[in-house]
């Protein structure tokens, strides 16, 4: 399909070390943020209902496996564009592709986070994963890319 999620990042002072780019674990939380936007924009699943425990259990989508390269120094005062998409869809995780680029169309990182959907008991105490609904695995398909 080559369907991509995509947002706009402005890198603020709150981004940047003492050398005046981005001090990599933000780039850590710029993705997560990515994937959040990408369940509550795109998939109708905000992270507010998905770990909304008020009928005794909820869910979540943690990370379990992360590979990133660093390309390109990111600084205060650029705009990047964040793009993400699927590699796999399997029965209860998904493997995503994500890029940064710069407004010089150059790649800041690239990397693949593989996301698990897990149903999380009443109590926190038990954590498993969770097959995907056919509803969301249908909305997640638009995102493979062949």
């Amino acid at each position: 399909m080559n369907n991509y999620f995509i947002k706009q990042q402005k890198i603020r002072f709150k981004h940047v070390d003492y050398a005046g780019i981005v001090f990599y674990p933000r780039f850590l939380e710029m993705l997560n943020d990515l994937v959040e936007d990408w369940f509550e924009e795109a998939l109708n699943r905000p992270f507010s209902k998905m770990h909304d425990a008020t009928n005794g259990e909820s869910y979540g989508i943690p990370t379990v496996d992360l590979k990133v390269q660093f390309k390109t120094p990111a600084r205060i005062g650029e705009v990047i564009t964040k793009k993400l998409w699927v590699n796999q869809l399997k029965t209860s995780s998904l493997l995503c592709g994500f890029q940064f680029v710069n407004q010089d169309d150059k790649t800041v990182l690239e990397g693949e986070v593989t996301l698990v959907n897990v149903k999380i008991e009443k109590e926190k105490d038990a954590i498993k994963s969770e097959a995907f609904s056919e509803e969301m695995k249908s909305k997640i398909s638009t995102f493979i890319q062949s």
